[in-house]
């Protein structure tokens, strides 16, 4: 039989998430001295062995002394020099942050207000969870809201599985969690963040490389480089300094609930993982339970419950002085309300409608007599209730929203994924190419002239065609994301300079080639007497040349200067788009001048070889200057609208759909405002419906 050391020993490994040959190896003690020690096979450990494991999993001050008194013995007082953590300020930026982050939702989505609705749950049947051997835990796991941390530190393991049915109270629970636990935290525990699965595809990705994707999105500052070589947040999920809070397994895609399970169970993570009862129920019987973790299900309200928060929610007087005693007597008498008011979701979807509504009275709920009915008139009256005379308004837009989140399978509102469609990108870029070429060829000529016309509208058509490919190209490989760095002047340059400068080149002299041919074909189109001869070939060279080697060097230069976002980017919508905004305008203010002094200086370069050459090479540095900055503006403008997060949202949602009529003309204020209203809500640098339930209502409308 193991002894108290083998089993503290063995518990203490799988929080680590370390087999015993890699404890083993950590330690630098061999494998039958580690598997000897947790069967009780062997009893006495020697004090440098137990120091070597101790040090290996990195144990607390207090976790050794538990070690140590297990094994019999007192650890000597060694006073060491104090170590500097590289990772420790990313973990107390990212507890600042995590923190202010789900307090503002907490009061935003009105948990206290006037008070929390009771959460309760029971243990759920042994069927879904591990052995209690293997969760460590001896006492009865049912408990409500303000318990929850303690709960989970019952739980030896520390995984903690909830389930509820659609609007239980998961997601108040998950950020009660954190909030508690970050207020109890002490220094070395790890960070609770929360991650919402449904966009997660465990076929594509592994769970801690996702994590760590999650993590530089919602904060932008973990991309820096870690001490690993990877990024801070890589760092951070791998050593455990973040804990995990896996919420909505049930929103994960269809078909993909097993291999999810199965992916976790790769894993010792500690976590806290939400669901749904049968989407994990029917997983859990294809696969496994989730290894080492306990389970407990949510309950359902009662009417003791509503009668102590429906009345505090209003001043409305009706019978007995109170406007929702009749609705409450419907409850006490088991009809289908009893049924539906059970959850909280529907509890302040009913309270928003009728206690915070001047003209709804709740007895309006007595006239339906089905619990879909009931559920569908509240999950209706929702946005009336919310948005009164504009109502009729925003419900197109909102429907727009879900069914748009519905085709691409997730439940996140991301600003830079309101569309992929080549056909619009290429367009926009098309007009917007022409439009700034004639402007410029305008303003520098000193007027417009045909051939000016003829080549702005070839030019835009051409670089339309180009971009729009590039794009489609682009996006077929991997999503366009929203950028993590910014440009400073002591950025570091590596191997990413030469790819980038590699690609500048070859796309640029495809963009030049394609502007000489176009240049020569709007004189053919009106010029007189103008020749399509062997000149052209030279031209087309040339500009190839000059372009390619021009977009070499602007794309190196740029990646030279790339660093981190710093941390007071903020991983909010808002922040981050505002981050890419001025992250791509500084790109373009980059991009520009460096590319038309080339341009002007490499044209140079080449029409003295011509003219040495005997060729007649008409050039002047004016000319040329203009010819750059024309390039440089243009090819600016298609690279940003066709392939940045920032230019596809100012394609598709400040043009493309506004003009359409399917979304807004004000997106920011639209989805800041929603936000406001309690219709969206914030999960780090996304919005999401404030409930599945909801979009899955605004999917089905027409």
């Amino acid at each position: 039989m193991a002894s108290q050391f083998g089993l503290l020993l063995r518990q203490w490994r799988q929080r680590a998430g370390l087999s015993q040959e890699a404890l083993a190896q950590r330690a630098a003690v061999g494998i039958r001295t580690v598997r000897g020690l947790e069967t009780g096979e062997r009893t006495d450990p020697r004090m440098g062995t137990v120091r070597a494991l101790a040090d290996a999993l990195e144990l607390t001050g207090a976790e050794r002394v538990e070690l140590f008194s297990a094994a019999g013995r007192d650890e000597p007082l060694v006073v060491e020099p104090v170590r500097f953590d590289p990772l420790h300020e990313a973990v107390e930026t990212l507890k600042v942050a995590v923190e202010a982050r789900w307090r503002r939702e907490e009061e935003q989505r009105q948990v206290h207000d006037p008070v929390p609705l009771p959460v309760r749950w029971d243990e759920a049947p042994a069927t879904w969870m591990d052995s209690r051997l293997n969760i460590g835990a001896d006492a009865v796991l049912g408990g409500r809201l303000d318990q929850v941390v303690e709960v989970y530190r019952r739980v030896g393991s520390r995984r903690l599985v909830v389930l509820g049915r659609a609007g239980a109270g998961k997601t108040v629970l998950t950020t009660r969690f954190v909030l508690d636990l970050l207020g109890a935290r002490n220094p070395a525990d790890p960070v609770p963040v929360i991650f919402h699965l449904g966009a997660w595809h465990p076929g594509r990705l592994g769970l801690r490389d996702w994590l760590a994707g999650q993590l530089t999105r919602d904060h932008p500052f973990l991309a820096a480089p870690g001490p690993g070589g990877g990024t801070l947040a890589a760092a951070l999920v791998d050593s455990q300094r973040v804990l995990p809070v896996l919420d909505g397994f049930d929103e994960i895609a269809a078909g993909l609930h097993r291999p999810a399970l199965n992916a976790l169970n790769t894993t010792t993570l500690p976590l806290l993982l939400t669901s749904r009862v049968d989407e994990y129920r029917d997983a859990v019987e294809g696969t496994d339970v989730l290894t080492s973790a306990a389970t407990v299900v949510l309950a359902d309200l009662t009417c003791d419950d509503l009668a102590d928060y429906l009345p505090r929610t209003t001043r409305k007087t009706g019978p007995g002085g109170n406007a929702w005693k009749p609705v409450l007597d419907e409850v006490r008498n088991g009809g289908p309300l009893a049924e539906v008011l059970t959850t909280p979701l529907m509890v302040a979807l009913a309270r928003r409608i009728y206690s915070d509504t001047p003209d709804h009275d709740p007895i309006a709920l007595l006239d339906f007599h089905e619990p879909e009915q009931i559920e569908r008139h509240l999950l209706g009256s929702f946005i009336p209730a919310v948005y009164g005379a504009h109502a009729e308004r925003v419900q197109p837009w909102l429907s727009h929203l879900a069914v748009h989140l519905t085709r691409l399978g997730t439940h996140d509102v991301a600003w830079w994924r309101f569309g992929t469609s080549s056909a619009v990108t290429g367009l926009t870029v098309g007009v917007a190419v022409g439009v700034a070429d004639l402007v410029l060829e305008a303003v520098l000529v000193g007027g417009l002239v045909a051939r000016g016309v003829a080549f702005a509208v070839m030019i835009g058509l051409v670089t339309g065609v180009l971009f729009g490919v590039a794009h489609r190209y682009v996006v077929s490989r991997t999503p366009i994301e929203p950028v993590r760095t910014r440009l400073r002047l002591r950025g570091r340059a590596g191997r990413r300079v030469w790819s980038r400068g590699l690609l500048g080149l070859a796309f640029g002299g495809a963009v030049g080639a394609a502007y000489g041919l176009v240049r020569a074909m709007a004189y053919w189109l009106v010029t007189p007497g103008f020749e399509m001869t062997a000149g052209v070939l030279v031209d087309v060279g040339v500009f190839g040349l000059v372009f390619g080697f021009g977009a070499g060097m602007v794309f190196a230069v740029v990646a030279a200067m790339e660093a981190p976002l710093d941390v007071r980017s903020a991983g909010s919508p808002d922040g981050l788009l505002a981050a890419n905004r001025r992250a791509v305008l500084g790109l373009v203010g980059v991009m520009v001048p460096v590319f038309a002094v080339f341009v002007a200086g490499a044209t140079g370069v080449v029409a003295s070889g011509l003219t040495a050459l005997r060729f007649v090479v008409v050039w002047s540095p004016t000319t040329a200057l203009a010819l750059g900055l024309v390039g440089g503006i243009g090819g600016g403008l298609a690279y940003v609208l066709s392939l940045t997060a920032w230019g596809q949202w100012v394609v598709f949602a400040r043009i493309w759909l506004p003009l359409t009529g399917k979304l807004p003309w004000g997106m920011p204020a639209f989805l800041d405002d929603a936000y406001r209203r309690g219709v969206l809500r914030r999960a780090g640098a996304v919005y999401q419906f404030r409930h599945a339930r909801l979009q899955e209502h605004f999917a089905r409308l027409p």
